[in-house]
């Protein structure tokens, strides 16, 4: 008998996302595709590979992942609004993708607030 393990939501949620951020490659301008294009793809593989180890780690190391996914994910807002400043993308698009990218990182601050309240600070431990 094999057991389904079934993602965390937020993990499915990025990889809607990262369909959405696929498409909007295809239509990306060629001068840009490649360095711009290149470093949200970069920043956006590193979100998944961050959320994905998370969920098999346990107390501290699911926190740092998760702090680190929530850098990649900061980052990657930062590289679409540049993006969308550049013309690369429209308003549309650059709307749901933000839409999509704000709610990932609700999703992540949650988790790691709820970890942290499963978690005895480090002050607690010592005494």
């Amino acid at each position: 008998m094999s057991t389904i393990v079934h993602s965390p939501i937020v993990l499915v949620k990025e990889k809607e996302a990262y369909a959405v951020w696929f498409k909007i490659l295809a239509d990306f301008p060629k001068v840009y595709r490649y360095n711009l294009g290149g470093k949200i793809e970069d920043y956006f593989l590193s979100l998944l590979e961050n959320t994905f180890i998370a969920v098999y780690q346990s107390g501290e190391k699911k926190q740092i992942q998760l702090s680190l996914a929530i850098i990649k994910l900061d980052s990657l807002k930062f590289f679409f609004q540049l993006a969308w400043e550049n013309k690369c993308i429209d308003s549309k698009k650059y709307i749901d993708i933000s839409s999509q990218l704000n709610e990932i990182g609700r999703m992540l601050g949650g988790w790691i607030k709820g970890l942290k309240m499963k978690t005895p600070s480090n002050e607690r431990r010592r005494n």
